[in-house]
């Protein structure tokens, strides 16, 4: 009983007192007692708006049961009871937290995610034995310093709060091995973090990062480093010398350089999609001997160096979005299970073989690979080269690979020589990305019966036009970064449309139209302000496999989305909801299904 008189000495409202009842129907008398046995006590999702003092005291006060002269057998004698180790008031209305919570000394765990939190009491500082703190989804603006004397606490989850900064001190945390500050207002790293030299994983994503501190790199066991959505625009070279880093997360900054990574030996995910990196040179990947997952999707790559082939581990690369033209052959000697070339100007592999998928686009890409054959610079170059007689126009595109391609021209009407040269041959494609068109040429009519693959993305459209209903073969449209907020009824005349792609615009609601195109595999409706979704008519879209609603303005995500089970990838990211929580959406698209399904009302 050291540990109670302890407590009274410190506390003269600490001793011994018969229970006060004074917990009402929040906390039943039977909770309480379990707890004394277990000692783990959950108050999650009880409408508490305050924390009862029968909690903060339930290994200082005498029990109600002790009090009506019940027989305590040798086992359930109360003085001999369990210290309250683990407390749990998440999901709750807490505004604030007693200094009170020093009385519960033994706490390895407190989790209070989820409250209406906007400060920590000072008396935190007590709870020396506390080993995970979870102070996630509240209004947090600042920490307590006090916060520092947590000395075993070996995971801090401070993520969707309103910090602006770190108290000093926070070096001093040397057992922290799990730090989430995702989703703060955080402009800066302190440099003392290198002194948390036990930390494995670090989550700084959502922030408003420009720049890491060079010290970052003394984190020498730090395996998971998350940073994406900020601002930064490089990343110090120091960073390079992370010998245990496993995972880096660095999507939807400003980069405009990819990092060298000469001692990163065991990265095995390096995500750098959705910044403006424009060059991918051998230095970049001679080095990457472990990667398994390269994202470099929604950057400004022109071309890939023949050096990927180092990479003889990895298993998925994205390069989708990017200005590439070609693809070296000597890629298809890698054993890819997932290749990503969608919104690329492809001229050297047809966009039938790349709607095929992985397999048949490296099965190609080793068949072009002759010992005596030309150089692959000189047959990108003869892929691309255009008949003088239409110097304009690229013919060889035409004739060869079925494509019209009339791209990057900036110009705000497509001539009429574009078309024209066209004449008795057939074309699959048209790519008009990358100009300045505020509508759909009207003589895109004439290739009604043939066209299948339509690329207008990248322009001012602000409406879509009948001639584009017409396409009777259309099965792939691209419309993204373009003006839209609407699409015409008469779209559901597009009868084999598979993929269409409307990132990038202006909807604040999935298309009505859309839910009756049942042919509809894939759908990519990022970036825009969609606010919602029908889950019921997505559930007949029996056909639709690819639901991207990244980036959007989604408050909430309805639970019968979880009974769309056709659905195999599903992205949430970005959107402004509380639930499902992003622990859930990193576990991929059947637990967020699960999730959802697991919530809707019966």
């Amino acid at each position: 009983m050291s540990r109670l008189r302890g407590l009274a000495e410190r506390d003269p409202r600490a001793g011994f007192r018969a229970e006060r009842g004074d917990c009402g129907a929040s906390v039943p008398q039977g909770l309480l007692k379990a707890a004394r046995k277990s000692g783990q006590l959950n108050l999650s999702g009880r409408n508490l708006s305050e924390v009862p003092q029968c909690v903060w005291r339930i290994n200082v006060d005498i029990p109600e049961e002790a009090n009506q002269n019940l027989s305590f057998s040798a086992t359930e004698r109360w003085w001999e009871q369990t210290d309250l180790t683990k407390l749990i008031i998440s999901n709750n209305k807490l505004q604030s937290l007693t200094d009170d919570l020093r009385l519960l000394p033994a706490l390895t765990v407190l989790d209070i995610h989820d409250n209406q939190l906007i400060s920590l009491p000072s008396a935190i500082r007590e709870l020396e034995n506390l080993q995970k703190l979870n102070v996630s989804h509240n209004k947090l603006k600042i920490l307590p310093e006090e916060i520092t004397n947590l000395r075993n606490l070996k995971g801090l989850y401070l993520q969707h709060n309103e910090l602006t900064s770190i108290p000093e001190g926070f070096e001093q945390l040397f057992n922290l091995e799990d730090l989430d500050l995702s989703n703060n207002c955080l402009t800066t790293v302190p440099a003392s973090f290198s002194s948390l030299s036990s930390l494995v994983r670090l989550n700084l994503s959502s922030n408003q990062l420009k720049n890491l501190p060079a010290e970052i790199s003394g984190m020498k066991r730090l395996k998971h480093l998350d940073c994406n959505s900020n601002l930064l625009e490089s990343i110090p070279s120091e960073l390079a010398g992370m010998e245990s880093l496993e995972l880096l997360y660095l999507r939807r900054n400003k980069l405009r350089f990819l990092p060298e990574f000469p001692s990163c030996k065991l990265l095995k995910e390096l995500h750098l999609g959705e910044n403006q990196i424009e060059m991918l040179g051998a230095e970049h990947l001679k080095h990457l001997n472990s990667i398994l997952v390269l994202d470099l999707r929604d950057n400004k790559l022109k071309s890939v160096p023949d050096e990927i082939t180092l990479l003889q581990s990895l298993e998925r690369l994205d390069l989708s979005n990017n200005d590439i033209s070609s693809l070296p052959y000597s890629l298809g000697k890698l054993h890819l299970k997932f290749l990503a070339l969608e919104g690329n100007p492809m001229r050297t592999i047809r966009r039938e073989i790349i709607n095929k998928g992985t397999q048949e686009v490296l099965k190609y890409l080793r068949s072009k690979i002759k010992d005596d054959g030309p150089s692959q610079s000189d047959s990108v170059i003869e892929t691309a080269m255009t008949l003088p007689s239409e110097s304009r126009v690229n013919v060889h595109a035409i004739i060869t690979l079925k494509i019209l391609d009339y791209s990057d021209k900036q110009t705000t009407l497509i001539p009429d020589e574009v078309f024209d040269a066209v004449k008795s041959n057939i074309v699959t494609s048209i790519n008009f990305s990358k100009n300045q068109l505020c509508e759909i040429p009207k003589r895109i009519i004439e290739l009604k019966e043939m066209v299948s693959d339509v690329n207008l993305g990248f322009n001012k459209l602000s409406l879509i036009s009948l001639e584009l209903c017409m396409l009777q073969k259309l099965s792939f449209l691209d419309l993204r970064n373009n003006f839209l907020n609407s699409l015409p009824e008469e779209m559901e005349s597009l009868i084999r449309l598979q993929t269409i792609n409307l990132s990038f615009n202006r909807f604040k609601i999935l298309p009505e139209v859309l839910y009756r195109i049942s042919t509809l595999e894939t759908i990519l409706i990022s970036n825009n302000q969609v606010g919602s979704v029908n889950p019921e008519k997505l559930k007949i879209m029996e056909n639709l496999v690819t639901l991207d609603l990244q980036n959007n303005d989604l408050l909430q995500i309805p639970p019968e989305l979880g009974n769309c089970v056709n659905l195999r990838t599903l992205l949430l990211d970005g959107n402004p909801f509380r639930v499902p929580r992003a622990a859930i959406l990193m576990k991929g698209t059947a637990a967020i299904l699960e999730y959802l399904r697991d919530r809707i009302p019966t």
